[in-house]
């Protein structure tokens, strides 16, 4: 049988392949990224070919193999969510503002703090960033080479998992949006959703954070330990 990028690999070695994969992200607590899983996998086995495999085997199942940007993890399969015992897990309710911070970072990010209160119009609180960093949707990005070097925000590979997307570029463009009733029909003729930087694509006038930066924000204490 040959793999996706063209070597041809004994059966049984795919087969064994398969099984190590699938032990690696059944047994981790959160989404598994495929470097870890190649890393373990019999040489010559291309990692991307065993996991679309296991995606497609679990695809009918209660369970799915599901992606999340370079990371692969099972979830319950999204038409039996319903039968799942909920009252005994936190649920997370965010604020109005909260919502809206949290769309206009993933819609514009990476995006700056004044940026985001030109777009909204208003203030932003600090406390309303820190509810979706503590949450772990939202995460420090860089530096904008410009005065004062504001802090850029982003999405994380949490917010990804979370509600359902592989990669940000799955968000709901104009039309889905449209459609599901979230946008008005009668919006004004220069709209435009746009499409975020991928978390590894550098912006221009951007600058990636550093530890510096990160002791600067009272995020690690000097040395380079976390602050707690």
């Amino acid at each position: 049988m040959a793999s996706e990028c063209g070597t041809v690999v004994d059966p049984r070695r795919l087969h064994e392949a398969a099984r190590i994969a699938e032990a690696l992200v059944f047994a981790s607590s959160g989404p598994v990224s495929e470097s870890y899983i190649a890393e373990r996998l019999p040489m010559g086995v291309d990692v991307l070919h065993v996991m679309r495999s296991l995606k497609a085997l679990y695809a009918g199942r209660g369970v799915n193999l599901v992606k999340v940007d370079d990371h692969w993890a099972f979830r319950t399969a999204p038409d039996l969510s319903f039968v799942i015992r909920t009252d005994e897990m936190e649920v997370r309710k965010l604020s109005r503002a909260a919502l809206e911070v949290l769309s206009i970072i993933a819609y514009h990010q990476p995006v700056t703090r004044a940026e985001i209160e030109d777009i909204r119009g208003v203030q932003t609180s600090k406390g309303t960033l820190d509810v979706l960093m503590e949450a772990g949707w939202v995460r420090f990005r860089g530096r904008r080479r410009t005065p004062g070097r504001p802090v850029t925000f982003a999405t994380t590979r949490d917010f990804l998992d979370n509600f359902g997307l592989e990669d940000i570029r799955d968000l709901p463009g104009m039309e889905e949006l449209k459609g599901s009733g979230l946008l008005s029909g009668r919006i004004p003729a220069n709209f435009r959703v746009p499409l975020p930087l991928g978390e590894d694509e550098p912006a221009g006038d951007e600058d990636p954070i550093t530890q510096f930066d990160l002791e600067e924000l009272g995020l690690l204490t000097p040395g380079g330990k976390e602050d707690e």
